[in-house]
């Protein structure tokens, strides 16, 4: 370096100061690049002691990928000094002694001296800024995604008390429609010898408000699944003779001429929720029969293996089965197939069979041909709590 260049910078009283006690880095650089003049703060951001610095190339400073680059963009700024920021719109690294990098926020002024043009390139250190801004856009990009999928489930809600609106005032119209009618033809029907007529109107209403209870029944359940309002109360019970009391519970079920083949394979004893189960096969049985017709069969195949160690249950009709363009969609909610808008139905008794299914640990698939009937498929662990069968207490 020039010492006497040097030694005129710094007598003057103002610049002197200036450099000394600034809290940003300043470096005067000659129109060579080389460093000139250094103050305490750029010292101590790269690590450097002054003697170190001074008559050194500025990209000393410079992170070694860069260095080619720079070297064009300094002798450019000569070229045309103004003040500016120093790579506008880029992100810009400088390198400490130690080799590490940080980012940096560099401004540019100039001036000459002698007839000598020098830059000044006041030097701020940005890691915490950065850090900060790092930390600001994730939460912003946390609480955008947030909002995005609190609108999401608004939109969801709203479409699906759009969908409860309209299935409830279908559903909801022809169970009272018939309980209105009845209760008028009863009070019409007061002779004796009109006892059948009035029963059978009795028996209809019985049956409306019957589905009226089973669609609220519906409702309440998913809430409660959704909610994680239901609790597992696994016991041991006989699955043989649990069955076969479902079986005489849909009894009354059946269209005429249908009927329940069952039949059983394995271990009797098994350790699960009763309850939850119930309600299971209850709802694919009563589906079975619903969606199939007069003489047909609807099929309950159980195999309790100790080897696999689950149980498998199936149960098949023979009804109108599901078209496959739609079968993606069997599991959601209010989802009615086209092929069977005309049956009764909320179109949420299977997304709470697959939610109570999960409950028992267990999975749901199923198979299905349009008007050749349709296989549900539940599999769940033969005995979630560790329970041993008796090997000897086995149906075949």
């Amino acid at each position: 370096m020039d010492e006497p260049k040097a030694l005129s910078l710094e007598n003057e009283a103002g610049f002197k100061a200036l450099f000394q006690y600034a809290t940003v880095g300043i470096l005067v650089v000659s129109s060579g690049g080389r460093i000139e003049l250094s103050n305490p703060c750029v010292e101590k951001l790269f690590g450097y002691e002054k003697a170190e610095l001074s008559g050194q190339m500025i990209e000393l400073l410079v992170p070694e990928a860069f260095r080619d680059s720079h070297v064009h963009h300094r002798d450019g700024y000569f070229e045309r000094p103004k003040a500016r920021p120093m790579g506008y719109g880029l992100n810009l690294f400088a390198r400490k002694k130690d080799g590490t990098q940080f980012p940096v926020e560099i401004s540019l002024g100039h001036y000459q001296l002698d007839n000598e043009p020098l830059a000044v390139a006041f030097v701020t250190d940005i890691t915490e800024r950065q850090r900060f801004n790092d930390e600001l856009e994730a939460k912003v990009k946390e609480r955008t995604l947030e909002l995005t999928q609190s609108l999401e489930r608004e939109k969801e809600l709203n479409d699906m008390k759009s969908r409860f609106v309209a299935m409830a005032s279908h559903e909801f119209r022809t169970p009272l429609s018939a309980i209105l009618s009845s209760l008028t033809l009863v009070e019409s029907y007061m002779k004796a010898e009109q006892e059948d007529k009035r029963k059978r109107h009795i028996n209809r209403i019985r049956a409306s408000v019957k589905n009226l209870t089973v669609i609220l029944d519906e409702f309440l359940s998913l809430d409660k699944v959704e909610q994680g309002k239901v609790e597992i109360e696994r016991e041991l019970f006989d699955l043989y003779d649990f069955a076969e009391d479902l079986m005489e519970e849909v009894n009354g079920m059946l269209k005429q001429g249908q009927h329940i083949r069952f039949s059983y394979n394995g271990f009797r004893n098994i350790m699960q929720d009763k309850r939850i189960l119930r309600n299971i096969l209850l709802n694919l049985l009563s589906n079975g029969i619903k969606y199939s017709g007069e003489q047909q069969t609807v099929h309950l195949d159980i195999d309790a293996n100790v080897g696999d160690r689950k149980v498998v249950i199936k149960v098949r009709d023979e009804g109108i089965g599901i078209p496959h363009e739609e079968q993606k969609n069997l599991f959601s909610k209010f989802y009615r197939a086209k092929n069977a808008t005309n049956i009764q139905g909320t179109g949420l008794g299977l997304t709470i069979v697959k939610q109570y299914v999960e409950l028992l640990n267990g999975h749901i698939s199923f198979r299905s041909e349009p008007n050749q009937g349709t296989t549900f498929i539940i599999e769940f662990p033969l005995n979630d709590h560790g329970y041993e069968n008796d090997p000897t207490d086995r149906r075949q």
